[in-house]
């Protein structure tokens, strides 16, 4: 089993976002690999079923924080687009 990274996936996101990334940056951002596969983790286990609740609340924050950031990647598109015009 894999214990849940030191660094959590807010911790690396506003570290990302701390460090003044242009748009495209930000387009092109993913999870680092660590958070990746804890995340690919927490699915499978909630696919059975098998998530603790504290474990629940982990795969809560990375979707929160992935519906945050797809957001944030639909805005900085949109910028984009925008100053082409």
């Amino acid at each position: 089993m894999i214990n849940s990274p030191a660094r959590t996936v807010f911790d690396e996101i506003t570290d990302f976002l701390a460090s003044e990334p242009t748009p495209q940056e930000i387009i092109a951002y993913h999870l680092s690999e660590p958070l990746q596969e804890r995340l690919d983790e927490l699915l499978d286990k909630n696919g059975e079923d098998l998530l603790t609740a504290e474990e629940h609340e982990e795969l809560f924050t990375f979707l929160n924080a992935n519906e945050m950031f797809s957001l944030l990647k639909l805005k900085m598109k949109l910028k984009l687009k925008k100053q082409s015009e």
